[in-house]
């Protein structure tokens, strides 16, 4: 996979580094918790690169892209993926969210509507189902000053016990990224999810078409994300249903055509 240099936005406060690559309709990646080049490989496969103007970026407190101090809520990160959007001149994008990230392209299409074409909610972190004891055995991990296990307890439960050869196959250096973002990841991003509200009267509003994925093998690993899918399917008005296989919460990272090709498929069905 070639490397390219990430370009650097100054926004209302915070600088984002970004890639911006391809042509055609914007659709913009927004990373997952604990990495934040979870979208890199995807930006190579060619049912997306070949037909799309693709944006990935660093969200606050990753990687190079500035850390800020004190709460940062699902609210704020949708609004840095808005001034981003306006920065390169995007006046309306497909959104793709994965975990916590598809909370803030929820949070995006109700804060401006008119910003999204359709939102891809790649096993979103609805806070109506909580995580099961692996979240608060890693958030014990992370103030005791253990941040490696505190990473490595999260990516156990969310993804599975094959997560770390993935991860290192996949994204070289990720899971030491992974460490250094740690504070951002226990400190900041997981009590925005947690403080986050989001139920049946705000999905009403959510009036742009949705692409609700899971992992075919997700279950296998934890029940969260499946209860937190039935829960999309309920409660979005204009919803459909798309199982990733051979994939857990790591989604694109084990089946990366497959993802690819879904979601190229679902915005041909809802062009911009």
């Amino acid at each position: 996979m070639r490397q390219r240099q990430l370009e650097r936005a100054a926004l209302d406060g915070v600088e984002l580094d970004h890639e911006v690559r391809g042509s055609g309709e914007a659709v913009v990646l927004i990373h997952a918790g604990v990495c934040a080049d979870w979208f890199k490989g995807l930006m190579e496969e060619p049912a997306l690169a070949d037909r799309y103007r693709l944006v990935r970026y660093h969200r606050t407190g990753y990687a190079g892209s500035s850390r800020v101090p004190g709460p940062v809520s699902i609210a704020d990160q949708a609004a840095h993926c808005r001034a981003l959007l306006r920065h390169l001149g995007i006046g309306r994008a497909h959104l793709v969210g994965h975990s916590s990230s598809a909370n803030m392209a929820l949070q995006l299409a109700l804060d401006d509507p008119e910003a999204v074409g359709c939102l891809a909610l790649l096993e979103a972190a609805l806070p109506g189902v909580p995580t099961g004891p692996y979240g608060a055995q890693a958030m014990e991990r992370h103030r005791a000053g253990d941040t490696a296990g505190a990473v490595d307890t999260w990516m156990l439960g969310v993804c599975g016990p094959g997560y770390r050869a993935v991860v290192d196959r996949v994204l070289p250096g990720a899971f030491d990224q992974a460490v250094t973002d740690a504070d951002t990841f226990f400190a900041q991003e997981l009590p925005a999810v947690r403080g986050w509200s989001f139920g049946p009267q705000e999905a009403s509003r959510v009036t742009r078409p949705a692409l609700a994925v899971l992992g075919a093998r997700t279950r296998e690993v934890t029940p969260v994300f499946d209860q937190r899918h039935e829960l999309l399917l309920a409660w979005l008005p204009d919803v459909e249903a798309f199982v990733l296989p051979d994939a857990t919460h790591l989604l694109h990272l084990q089946n990366p055509r497959g993802m690819a090709e879904g979601l190229a498929g679902f915005f041909a069905r809802h062009p911009l």
